[in-house]
């Protein structure tokens, strides 16, 4: 009889030469568990995902209630579905009143494609500005505002007119002109390696949009949802975007992403033509009840404010180990999104693997390989918190220079 390891590796494409290849059995609170009887210190959360832990009660139940009533019924914005009309509404209770205005699709990459159309729309303009080291999605349109040429380069030719600038410098702004229709950023570069910018950098960016006219969106896919210390990065900023992206934590560990803007954006999609922009899947009821329940935990529980409190702490204490070891050159971050750079990209995969081997799941990709990223459920315990930094003292004691 084939193993499930051996259909794995038969029949799912696989993107990556040495996949992880943990074999899930189920996942709770801050721990995976695979079928070999292991546990697994979850500090990655599905990258950003699983920011209230796994398979939290409410959630599941309000999956299976929603399930029950009825699944797919009708392409989005066709039928009044109550899961939907409730997020959409906490979500506009939560956000400025020029952020009013919701399209949810199924995922990231997706919400920034419609947060693309949407600004080409509404300015008839056809220019984008991203910048170096961005990440908006592997989709041709997401890819195409990405700013790292490894992923971009073997999919050439991409959407035309898109400008890339330096992250945080402020000086080369000016080049934000009258043809441009949207700047598309992260408040802080997750896939890029957890890079934090000044926050003059982001008022005079702004400003620059605001003085041509160019619509300003924020991929809050990742930083969105509580993961930096408030509901949404660009509050810390004060600032609001005129088109903001969210998606992975937002379902409550159920597919779903968003664009957001004000009414008088978002009518652009409805006329010359009518149905600019349709989706079958987005906005699934079940995804939407599933996000509006890890919504309502979020904010029951203070989890915004406990992941500000906790990721300080837990950076302090990832700072206080970098000086102890010659092998790491720095630990930033913001609330529970927390990079830790190493000085060799060999060390960091080393530390990563050693981790792993010991019980805890850490982030690392081959295209920011000196960076370990780190994204634990808000709902991290002091007690899985020092579980986790023992794993990882243990781990930098064996890994090689």
């Amino acid at each position: 009889m084939t193993s499930p390891r051996e259909t794995f590796l038969k029949h799912i494409c696989q993107t990556s030469s040495d996949p992880i290849g943990l074999e899930i059995d189920h996942a709770h609170g801050s721990y995976v568990y695979t079928k070999d009887g292991r546990r697994y210190l979850d500090f990655l959360s599905g990258i950003a995902v699983a920011n209230i832990g796994h398979t939290y009660p409410a959630v599941i139940k309000a999956i299976c209630k929603q399930a029950e009533q009825y699944l797919h019924v009708m392409v989005y914005g066709e039928y009044i579905q109550t899961p939907q009309v409730a997020l959409a509404e906490k979500l506009a209770s939560l956000l400025p009143e020029s952020l009013s205005s919701i399209y949810f699709t199924n995922s990231g990459t997706e919400a920034v494609e419609g947060a693309i159309k949407l600004a080409k729309k509404c300015t008839g303009r056809t220019g984008l500005i991203s910048f170096h080291g961005s990440y908006h999605g592997d989709t041709q349109g997401s890819l195409s505002v990405t700013g790292r040429e490894v992923y971009r380069r073997p999919f050439y030719p991409l959407l035309p007119n898109v400008t890339f600038l330096p992250f945080n410098d402020p000086t080369v702004l000016n080049r934000i002109d009258s043809s441009v229709a949207a700047v598309i950023t992260e408040p802080i570069q997750g896939e890029g390696g957890v890079i934090i910018p000044d926050r003059d950098f982001f008022r005079a960016l702004l400003a620059q949009c605001r003085k041509v006219g160019a619509l300003l969106i924020f991929d809050e896919v990742q930083t969105g949802m509580g993961r930096t210390g408030s509901l949404f990065a660009f509050e810390q900023l004060k600032m609001v975007p005129d088109i903001l992206v969210l998606a992975k934590a937002l379902g409550g560990g159920m597919p779903l992403g968003a664009f957001i803007a004000s009414p008088a954006i978002m009518r652009y999609l409805s006329v010359d033509p009518p149905l600019s922009h349709v989706t079958t899947f987005g906005g699934h009821p079940v995804s939407c009840a599933a996000g509006l329940a890890s919504l309502n935990i979020m904010l029951k529980k203070n989890l915004v404010r406990q992941s500000k409190e906790t990721g300080k702490r837990l950076l302090t204490a990832l700072q206080q180990l970098a000086k102890k070891n010659k092998a790491i050159h720095e630990a930033r971050g913001m609330g529970m999104m927390i990079g830790l750079e190493f000085v060799e990209g060999h060390q960091c995969e080393q530390f990563v693997k050693r981790a792993r081997e010991a019980g805890l799941l850490l982030g690392f990709t081959l295209h920011t390989n000196r960076v370990v990223r780190m994204t634990p459920p808000l709902t991290l315990s002091e007690k899985e918190m020092s579980e986790g930094l023992g794993i990882m003292e243990r781990a930098l004691k064996v890994i090689h220079s």
